[in-house]
């Protein structure tokens, strides 16, 4: 497609089932004709939030994804695989099945910071190879165990009739929660992988404001994709702002470093706004006395 001037900002994808997340940020890109990068991997088998960076809002990326995650999964009880979902080959059964009470009573245990060690079937590189891949040829990566914080679990629902129970979870960054799930199984003697996993918020990116890969096309095609895209200055909504003048902003683009606040003790993430329009320029730190540099460049609100 062509557009009249540049596709820049987020598209917060509601992953389907079935791909791999870079697949489905793929396809994004070859519908926009725009380079794209995602925040956050959602296993192929999870669905739910994947926030899409279009064009030049990846020089963002690294601002908004340590943000809070949230997931709602299903465990199914008695029942281990190796790569602790239900796309895994069963490695142990246990006649062994826990209750909503038994669960409830351990939640506890679990929130706060705690360590977790992620699973064979990750990501996570070991000299240089994805953990995955090493497994799939028959290695045993030794991955070590890092600490992440469990904000909430909540109970939803229980079918313990047919083994399964659905909890609500809220994470820090770089918790696995195939990982979590099979360990709070094991600290009840029991065995569980995941049967479902949806992701329904990742920082400020929302399920209720996401949009299906199916329906993402449809919109394409009928040339109105503009109208789904979170500007690229959306997330960072929370980071302070700072007002400034031609004169600065031209500094700051040619390396420079401007007088911005009063000494603080310590650096300061600040959003970069032009005084005549409002227009979103870029993102800053502000050293702790008071020396603005610029930090990343948003070319699109660039219009001296």
């Amino acid at each position: 497609m062509n557009f009249a001037s540049p596709v820049n900002g987020w598209i917060c994808l509601d992953k389907p089932s079935g791909i791999s997340s870079n697949l489905a940020m793929v396809k994004v890109r070859k519908m926009l004709g725009r380079n794209t990068g995602y925040v956050g991997t959602l296993d192929p088998f999870a669905t739910g939030v994947l926030p899409i960076a279009v064009g030049e809002a990846r020089k963002f990326i690294r601002y908004v994804e340590d943000g809070e995650k949230e997931y709602v999964f299903t465990a199914l009880f008695g029942v281990a695989t190796d790569t602790l979902d239900r796309d895994g080959r069963i490695t142990a059964t246990t006649s062994k099945i826990p209750d909503k009470n038994d669960v409830a009573a351990i939640i506890a245990e679990f929130c706060g910071e705690i360590e977790q060690t992620p699973p064979v079937f990750s990501a996570i590189k070991v000299g240089g190879r994805r953990a995955c891949d090493m497994a799939r040829a028959g290695k045993d990566p030794k991955l070590p165990s890092r600490k992440i914080q469990i904000h909430s679990l909540r109970i939803l629902e229980d079918n313990m009739r047919h083994r399964e129970m659905t909890i609500a979870v809220s994470c820090s960054r770089g918790t696995y929660i195939r990982r979590l799930a099979t360990d709070m199984a094991e600290r009840l003697g029991s065995l569980c992988h995941l049967k479902e996993l949806r992701r329904i918020k990742s920082g400020f990116f929302s399920i209720d404001d996401s949009i299906p890969l199916e329906k993402l096309m449809k919109i394409v095609d009928t040339d109105r994709t503009v109208g789904v895209l979170v500007p690229t200055e959306g997330p960072l909504g929370c980071v302070p702002s700072l007002s400034l003048d031609r004169d600065q902003l031209v500094r700051l683009g040619n390396g420079l470093e401007v007088d911005a606040l009063s000494p603080s003790g310590s650096p300061s993430l600040v959003r970069l706004l032009w005084g005549k329009s409002g227009a979103f320029c870029g993102v800053g730190v502000v050293s702790g006395e008071g020396r603005l540099r610029l930090s990343r460049m948003f070319l699109a609100g660039w219009e001296l």
